[in-house]
C-alpha cells in the first residue's frame, strides 16, 4: 500500500484555516447582530480556535489513514477518519483518468489523479497528494491497465 506525499497535509491545513476564518467572521457578525451585549472579540477567536484545532486533528488523522494500491486488476483505496471507506475500482470500469493540480498544489509540487468510472452520476475516485512526477506515472499506469482490461472483440455481453 502506498501513502500520500506528506505535503498534502499543508494543502488540507490551508483549507481548514480558510474555513476557520470564514466561520469565525460569520460567527462574529451573527453575534453582533443577534446579541450586541456579547463581544465578537471573544466569540470569533473562540470559533476560529475550535475549528482550526479540530480541522488540524482531522487533517493529520486523514493523512495517517489514506492509502492506495495500484493492483494488477483493480485500484484499491482506503480512506476516512470517522467512517472508513475501502474502494475497489476494477480497471474494466474505468472510463478515463485525469490529473489535476491546483495553485497551492503546484507550489508544493503536488497533484492528484482522478479516475472516472462507468456507472452512476459522480462515479469517480481521486488520489490526492501525489508528487508531480508520481501523478504522471500513476495516471499513465492506470490508463494502460484500463486499456489492457478492455474486452477483446467478440468477448463480453452482446447488447
Amino acid at each position: 500500500m502506498e501513502r500520500l506525499d506528506g505535503k498534502v497535509v499543508v494543502v488540507w491545513l490551508w483549507r481548514v484555516l480558510v474555513f476557520a476564518v470564514v466561520l469565525a467572521v460569520a460567527a462574529g457578525v451573527a453575534v453582533t447582530v443577534l446579541d450586541p451585549g456579547v463581544s465578537r472579540l471573544v466569540v470569533a477567536p473562540a470559533v476560529f480556535g475550535v475549528v482550526a484545532l479540530l480541522g488540524t486533528l482531522h487533517a493529520l488523522l486523514r493523512y495517517r489513514i489514506w492509502r492506495f494500491d495500484v493492483r494488477e486488476d483493480t485500484l484499491y483505496i482506503e480512506r476516512g477518519v470517522l467512517v472508513r471507506v475501502r474502494t475497489t475500482v476494477p480497471y474494466v470500469r474505468v472510463q478515463h483518468v485525469d490529473s489535476r493540480r491546483g495553485p497551492l498544489e503546484r507550489v508544493l509540487g503536488l497533484g492528484r489523479v482522478v479516475v472516472y468510472t462507468a456507472g452512476s452520476r459522480g462515479a469517480d475516485v481521486a488520489i490526492p497528494g501525489l508528487a508531480a512526477a508520481r501523478v504522471d506515472d500513476v495516471q499513465e499506469t492506470l490508463r494502460r491497465l484500463a486499456i489492457e482490461s478492455e474486452p477483446e472483440d467478440g468477448e463480453g455481453d452482446a447488447v
